[in-house]
């Protein structure tokens, strides 16, 4: 099996002394894993950055066998941030994220043209927002849409409107922004309230019941502004 393609490269791991395993979201192929050699010399290793998009020439002997990569670099999106700690974490979460709700082999152009966006989203000034949208919107492509328009209802408490989701259990708040998609925001605690609610859902929903545990590097995200 052999095809050229684009892709992220979303994980790499060492492989032996010198190659790597690395696993890639293409554009056509979806999230594929294989193996580079030489991955570890200083020729190739400085563009095999997590989040970096790279020309893929993919050769396997059989389905049932891991192929392997030659890859060329297309853009370094990843050094950019090597001075910003958030953006960095960002990247290191989105990535992982990918990693772990996306099924081998099948391709998805909305995943990937999302993948593509988040760099656009990290030069602007409200990133972190869009971030939080950014994550909505994975969940959506993959069938997983939180609807949260749907689920809250509204009060207005000293004269300020409030969202919040209710069930038998708990009366959970719901930030404005995630509702009033057009307002500003500028205290980052509000914004770290929509992160967490929306990994709550992730955890809740998708993570748990796959016994699949809540991801490290989105914590580290979090925590990065703290």
């Amino acid at each position: 099996m052999n095809w050229i393609d684009e892709g992220f490269l979303i994980s790499k791991n060492r492989y032996s002394e010198n190659s790597l395993i690395a696993e890639l979201y293409t554009k056509d192929y979806g999230k594929v894993s294989g193996i580079i050699f030489g991955g570890t010399s200083k020729k190739i290793k400085n563009y095999l950055q997590i989040g970096n998009k790279l020309h893929v020439n993919y050769n396997s002997k059989n389905n049932n066998r891991v192929g392997y990569f030659k890859i060329e670099i297309l853009k370094a999106y990843s050094p950019l941030y090597f001075d910003h700690k958030q953006k960095l974490s960002c990247i290191s979460s989105a990535t992982n994220l990918i990693k772990i709700l996306t099924a081998d082999s099948q391709a998805n152009s909305k995943v990937y043209e999302l993948i593509e966006n988040l760099f656009f989203i990290l030069k602007d000034d409200k990133w972190l927002k869009k971030y939080v949208f950014w994550e909505l919107e994975l969940l959506k492509f993959l069938g997983y849409d939180l609807e949260l328009e749907n689920l809250v209802e509204k009060d207005i408490v000293k004269n300020k409107t409030v969202y919040y989701a209710s069930s038998s259990l708990e009366k959970k708040y719901v930030p404005n922004f995630l509702i009033e998609k057009d307002s500003k925001v500028n205290d980052i605690d509000t914004l770290l309230s929509g992160l967490k609610l929306v990994g709550d859902y992730l955890d809740k929903t998708i993570l748990k019941p796959n016994n699949l545990n809540y991801p490290n590097s989105r914590l580290l995200f979090i925590n990065s502004f703290k």
